[in-house]
Formats: structure tokens, sequence, C-alpha cells
């Protein structure tokens, strides 16, 4: 009766079962493991002393910014240049933008420094002339994937999309340093903006994409074994019928 499963029409049936159920489960487990990489990366940070509250240092020391860096009180000294608006930000419920002010340090690298959040329609303040000491909340340059990043449409010239050195190099003519700072206390009227946490480090939708992403593979590799399963029982049950000689729909 299960002769058919020698047929050429069934090896390839049980060949394509026999590495999609292996698959399924792989990718399965590789979700479940994002996912309690998370959950881990989370309970650490929530062990972890507040960066804020430690002494503030020198920028240079801190990089490249990582889940131990961000957020850490950084230092910086040398003279305010090119500004530029970074808008599509909210704070507190309200729609503004960033004013971020390169400062070019004495090494000649240039530091993003977001001098604060301005409400919308609002004019941004020039910056502090001469030398200045800088002093903020670390913070790792943006991605097209971040929170808060304005992707979509091209923006007038003085404005960036997102904070990143990728953006910056081809607007300032020296070196940019792959992070950005935020100033402790704003002035000039403008807003200070809160650190925000690194990537991957909090159980945020992303950590429960993995989970949800871990059902279904099973459900897939479920899914896979129950077809497998009614193909050869109708099968089984054709083959049957034809033995008895009755008459099989088609």
């Amino acid at each position: 009766m299960y002769r058919f499963l020698v047929t050429p029409r069934w090896w390839g049936i049980n060949v394509f079962v026999v590495l999609a159920i292996p698959f399924c489960v792989f990718m399965g487990t590789w979700q479940l493991g994002r996912f309690e990489d998370r959950v881990q990366s989370h309970q650490a940070a929530e062990e972890r002393p507040d960066p804020a509250k430690r002494a503030a240092v020198a920028v240079d020391t801190l990089l490249p910014v990582d889940q131990e860096t961000s957020g850490r009180h950084a230092t910086a000294s040398g003279r305010y240049g090119e500004q530029f608006l970074v808008p599509g930000r909210e704070l507190d419920g309200r729609t503004g933008s960033y004013v971020l002010t390169m400062l070019r340090t004495d090494g000649g690298k240039a530091l993003p420094v977001v001098r604060g959040w301005l409400a919308q329609g609002g004019k941004a303040p020039a910056p502090p002339g001469g030398e200045v000491t800088v002093t903020g909340s670390l913070q790792a340059s943006e991605s097209t994937g971040s929170e808060g990043v304005r992707t979509g449409g091209a923006l007038p010239a003085g404005q960036l999309g997102m904070i990143s050195a990728a953006s910056l190099v081809n607007l300032v003519p020296y070196d940019v340093y792959d992070a950005w700072i935020t100033v402790t206390r704003a002035s000039d009227g403008l807003r200070a903006v809160p650190a925000v946490a690194p990537q991957n480090t909090g159980l945020d939708l992303k950590a429960f994409q993995n989970l949800g992403y871990t059902g279904e593979w099973f459900v897939f590799a479920g899914f896979v074994l129950f077809m497998w399963f009614r193909l050869l029982r109708r099968e089984a049950e054709a083959a049957k019928d034809r033995v008895l000689g009755l008459e099989t729909a088609a």
C-alpha cells in the first residue's frame, strides 16, 4: 500500500520535509537565542550603575561607544563651527528639532554636540564663540533603524535626517567622531535632550518580535509535518481504493 513512497514524486516530498523541519527548528532556536540575549542584556543594564552618575571623562577615552560607555558623561574642548537642525524629534510629546553644532577639538576632529531641543518654528541660537568645554552624555551614531530618525524625503540645506559621522562627513571639511554628545544643561532658550538607552539592551518591540518569530518558525515546522501526514493519508486511501477497484476523485 505504501509503495508510492519510493516514487520520484514522493522522494521529492520526503527530501523537502527532511530539510524543511530541521531548518525551521534551527531558525526558531536562533530567534529564541536572540530573545534570551536581549533579556540578559536588559538584566545586565538594570544591574549596571547609572552611567550618568559616573564622573565625566575625556570623550576619546570612551570610544568606541558600546553598551558600557553609552550614556557616560564625556567632556571635550574646542571651538564651535557649523550648525545644523535635526528635525522631527519629539520631546515631552511635542515635535521640534535638535540643534546640532560641530565642536572642532584641539586634535582636529569634530564632535557633534546636541546643544538642545528647539520647538517647531523656532530660530536656533548661534553657538558661543571662543574656546569652550562641553560636558554631555555620550551617544552612538544613529542608523536608519534608530528610533526618531527621519528617513523620508530630501531635507533642506542646513538640516540632517540623523546624527552620524556618515551623514556629516560630506558636509564638513574635517574628520568627525563616530559618536555625539547631548549637553547636560542647555542654554539660550533650548531644552536639554535626555540621553537614550543603547540599542539592544532592553525588552523593546524588537525583543518581542524575536519571541514572535520563534513561535512562527516552530509553527512552520509543525505545519510541514502536518501536511506530510495529510498527503500520506490521502495517497494511502487512494491506493487502497485502487486495490478495491473503486473510482477515486481527480
